[in-house]
């Protein structure tokens, strides 16, 4: 590890802090630590250290900065770009989260909820139900992506629509940085203009500035009815017309506005258990919206009030409403479902992008058309959070290719496909963050001198590179 601190000392140190049990070494042990979720990085540790307090994290903090130690924070090894996982070289230490799992405090007085980094998605989003109120960040790895996780990354999901990305959720943090110093930012307060605002610089940096390890959360009143309906439309351009008459109509009411193709629901049907087509005839495009309401009833009259009123627009040629809960979770699996059934036919090449709404359908043609010129017979699979411009542009390999000739092409599809965007003044990471797969994007993509902040920035807080080296700088 270093020429200071040889690896038998440097694991006593460990267990010193956490205990014997708490710093793993056996390969079964820390192997669900080093690969990335689709497979496409792995790497390789001494120890994976799994501290319970935030004293502890402390702890092992000021041991890394004493002796220059590399550290990784992880949470539920969800991540889609790398930045969870440590490098090949074997000479970063995996700081586990997971085990930092309790809920503080749930306030329904003051609507907030404090937890610690390694309390998954589902437990918060439980722990909030059980005082009437809701947590909305909704994703489909909410069975085991964590808090602390989802703040590092900014992730998004299916409601920001609503309620906005995972830093527009939170209210304080509680961050240990690069020298063991605790930042104790826990307040609940909803105005505290006194300077910089330093949460934000650490929600969305993947763990490059400081270790998450509490969080106070906005909740918001539980809805207590939903209006969820799978719509038919002709083409993207006419989504986003049924999305403007969505919004005028409900307002923050509208909780859910997902794009997917035909294609993409081929796949769903075909290889998701149970699942079936919502509407008899085949159509291009689709929509599942959804829109919750803090009334028991009214939803589904208004709502079939906007369908009729856009079919008579000609913006949807069908419909389908769900009539009960069961119906409409059937119909929320279809979406949730369509990134996992891509892998089983093969390859898939992936976007992870955000445009301007009023862009989104000269971007998927524009797209689809650059991806077809470059690998014939590709399929376009681009479906995801329309509500809020962010498009998960795949594509499945052509029927019968070698999935590793494909996948290789993927650097050069991206680029193909990013140009596109970029030309429609988009992002190149809209949720999934930057990581190991997209840094050596930055440098083309992001203005100069917000790289160079950035920079400074990092070197600012983590004066030696201990705090997740190699990713998104």
């Amino acid at each position: 590890m270093t020429a200071m601190l040889p690896l038998p000392d440097l694991l006593d140190r460990l267990r010193a802090i956490v205990g014997p049990t708490n710093v793993l070494t056996d390969a079964m042990d820390v192997e669900p630590h080093l690969v990335e979720l689709r497979g496409l990085y792995r790497g390789a540790t001494p120890a994976v250290v799994r501290p319970k307090t935030t004293a502890e994290v402390s702890a092992l903090l000021r041991l890394a900065d004493e002796f220059g130690l590399k550290i990784v924070p992880q949470g539920g090894n969800t991540g889609l770009v790398g930045g969870q996982t440590p490098s090949p070289a074997g000479d970063e230490i995996v700081l586990s989260l997971k085990r930092m799992d309790r809920i503080r405090e749930v306030d329904p007085v003051t609507d907030t909820m404090t937890v610690e980094a390694g309390v998954t998605l589902i437990a918060a989003q439980e722990a909030a139900e059980a005082v009437d109120r809701l947590f909305p960040l909704s994703l489909a790895a909410e069975g085991s992506c964590t808090i602390g996780g989802n703040l590092a990354t900014n992730a998004g999901g299916t409601q920001v629509i609503a309620y906005g990305n995972a830093r527009d959720l939170v209210l304080g943090l509680e961050v240990v940085l690069a020298d063991g110093r605790v930042l104790n930012g826990l307040g609940k307060l909803r105005k505290d203009n006194t300077g910089y605002d330093l949460k934000h610089l650490f929600m969305g940096s993947e763990g490059t500035l400081g270790v998450i390890t509490g969080a106070v959360l906005k909740l918001w009143p539980r809805p207590k009815s939903f209006a969820t309906a799978f719509v038919a439309l002709a083409s993207p351009a006419a989504a986003v017309a049924l999305l403007g008459r969505a919004k005028a109509a409900f307002g923050t009411a509208l909780t859910g506005f997902e794009l997917m193709p035909r294609f993409g629901l081929d796949l769903v049907v075909e290889h998701l258990p149970g699942a079936r087509d919502p509407i008899a005839d085949r159509h291009p495009w689709y929509v599942l919206i959804e829109v919750s309401s803090a009334e028991e009833e009214g939803a589904e009259e208004a709502f079939e009030t906007l369908l009729g009123d856009a079919m008579e627009a000609g913006e949807v040629d069908d419909a389908v409403i769900a009539g009960s809960l069961d119906q409409r979770a059937a119909l929320w699996r279809i979406r949730e479902g369509m990134s996992e059934v891509q892998g089983i036919e093969g390859g898939s090449i992936k976007h992870d992008v955000s445009v301007p709404i009023s862009a989104v359908p000269e971007v998927i043609e524009e797209g689809i058309r650059v991806a077809e010129a470059y690998i014939p017979g590709i399929r376009p699979v681009p479906f995801g959070h329309l509500g809020d411009g962010n498009i998960h542009f795949n594509f499945s390999q052509p029927i019968d290719a070698d999935k590793a000739e494909y996948l290789a092409k993927w650097d050069e599809l991206n680029a193909r496909v990013h140009a596109v965007v970029l030309a429609h003044h988009g992002s190149v990471s809209a949720e999934h963050g930057i990581g190991q797969l997209k840094k050596h994007l930055l440098e083309e993509v992001k203005d100069p001198v917000a790289l160079s902040t950035m920079r400074a920035i990092k070197v600012a807080l983590d004066p030696k590179g201990i705090l997740n080296p190699g990713k998104v700088l």
